[in-house]
């Protein structure tokens, strides 16, 4: 980006209607991530009936916001409390609630604010910078090569997600078959319907993504919610200057951390946090060793947390692959508006993409207004019982999605899938592959049915076309690897001569 797409870019996020909304969304993710419960990828799954009356730009800014100011509100009650609001908010417990029962509350807040403002300006300076080229560049790629991103995409959701790939593969496949659910583009002819004309325009992305992810996890939260019985007081809210030069080298080592991790599809801002933190630990020196209330060991977690977060929009909006729950919300919500994120986007969108990047720069500023000034009055609201406002949640989701298409078929839909993101959970299973497998699914039938076109039906031209043909390679490679680990025999076992 230059400097005139930057100064359009700002002032198209510092309109009223959109500097409120990122405003909004800022506060709701204080909020989300404070409260121990629902997280991020529910709470913009539970808001997206709200994005189809808003601009896209405006829609985007309000749900990226909430993304990274819950992350910024994770830090809060884990420092204060020792109870993460976020699961990346675990690293920073580690040391921030030492140094809080050390009466050091409030430098530990303001460390962990100062390194996530830091890390989210240079990334989000870094995704203008490199997200163009990248773009360009995806652009120039064929449909078979699309093919292979899209298969390495879903591969590599499946490999790196919590828990064995295969559960993951299979709910991917599940994802793609209820992505294919409706009325075939290509003939007309309807498409595992049994019989339901609800079920012609096929299974709504709302009613999906507001059970798998927002119901299912109000339920989980209901059998596990706690609260602790005293709030610690927050003192002193600024740094000293030694804490200032003992998190500024690890912020840099930290950002760049996150930002390197946060581009891969699947990989987690818990994993980016616990990679910062295991590179600090060697070097950080003996007198202040990580785990006994080091600032490195909240400044370095905190900048790769805020840092993974936002690089994840690159892989979203340069290939059309969301990494994560959230990027499959927000890959959702553009979808919603008739805008395809992927190859092309930032070309046919560069209004959208300028707005949303000097969002970033801008949100971030808001996030440490409202954070380290208000930090006790954040936390004083974990007084309240997270079972009060279960009922009240319940009811605007339930509306919300009548609301879409005035259905009471959807509501249904998201219920029935509510129970079954529920029982996943209680599995040990992650939905994400799911969600993912719904959004690419239908994307990777129709670049496959383009490339058998252009190529006469024949599928060799997956191997004859250069970047389809690396990623199938990695995907075989990663493959065996795999193999030979479950399965140790194999590592001796020899062909006949």
């Amino acid at each position: 980006m230059d400097l005139a797409a930057w100064a359009a870019g700002f002032a198209l996020a510092l309109t009223p209607e959109n500097l409120a909304l990122c405003l909004m969304g800022a506060l709701l993710g204080t909020l989300v991530g404070v409260l121990p419960g629902i997280g991020p990828a529910a709470t913009l799954a539970l808001l997206l009936p709200l994005t189809f009356a808003l601009e896209p730009s405006g829609a985007l800014i309000m749900l990226a916001a909430i993304y990274y100011g819950a992350q910024y509100g994770g830090s809060t009650s884990s420092i204060l409390l020792n109870l993460p609001g976020e699961c990346s908010g675990v690293v920073t417990a580690m040391d921030g609630h030492r140094m809080a029962l050390m009466g050091r509350a409030g430098p530990a807040l303001a460390v962990a604010a100062l390194a996530s403002l830091f890390a989210g300006l240079v990334t989000a300076v870094g995704i203008a910078t490199v997200a163009v080229p990248l773009s360009a560049l995806t652009t120039a790629i064929a449909p078979a090569g699309l093919v292979g991103l899209i298969a390495l995409g879903l591969f590599a959701a499946a490999v790196i997600s919590p828990g064995p790939a295969l559960p993951a593969l299979a709910l991917i496949l599940i994802g793609a078959g209820l992505g294919l659910v409706g009325t075939d583009l290509a003939g007309g002819q309807p498409r595992f319907t049994f019989g339901i004309p609800e079920l012609r325009d096929g299974i709504g992305f709302v009613p999906l993504v507001m059970g798998i992810f927002g119901l299912a996890e109000i339920i989980r939260a209901l059998e596990t919610s706690a609260r602790p019985e005293r709030i610690r007081g927050v003192r002193w809210p600024w740094p000293t200057r030694s804490d200032l030069r003992a998190g500024w080298a690890p912020t840099l080592r930290g950002t760049a951390v996150g930002s390197a991790l946060g581009v891969i599809p699947g990989a987690s801002t818990l994993l980016a946090a616990l990679a910062a933190r295991g590179l600090e630990s060697g070097f950080a020196p003996r007198d202040r060793a990580l785990g006994t209330g080091a600032v490195a060991g909240v400044a370095a977690p905190e900048a790769a947390n805020n840092a993974a977060a936002q690089s994840a929009l690159v892989p979203l909006l340069t290939l059309g692959l969301p990494g994560s729950p959230v990027m499959a919300v927000l890959a959702g919500a553009l979808m919603i508006h008739a805008i395809l994120p992927g190859p092309g986007f930032i070309a046919q969108n560069p209004d959208i993409f300028a707005a949303l990047m000097a969002s970033l720069i801008i949100g971030n500023i808001i996030l440490v207004i409202l954070n380290l000034p208000f930090a006790g009055i954040w936390a004083a609201l974990l007084r309240i019982p997270f079972r009060r406002l279960v009922p009240l949640i319940v009811v605007i989701s339930l509306i919300g999605v009548h609301s879409v298409q005035n259905s009471l078929f959807d509501v249904w839909l998201m219920l029935g899938f509510g129970l079954f993101g529920w029982a996943l959970l209680r599995l040990g299973l992650e939905p994400t592959p799911l969600v993912l497998g719904f959004i690419l699914g239908p994307a990777f039938e129709e670049y496959l049915r383009r490339t058998l076109l252009f190529s006469r039906g024949d599928p060799m031209v997956l191997l004859t076309d250069p970047v389809s043909a690396v990623c199938l390679a990695l995907i075989a490679a990663v493959s065996i690897w795999k193999i030979r680990r479950v399965f140790p025999w194999s590592r001796h076992a020899s062909f006949p001569k």
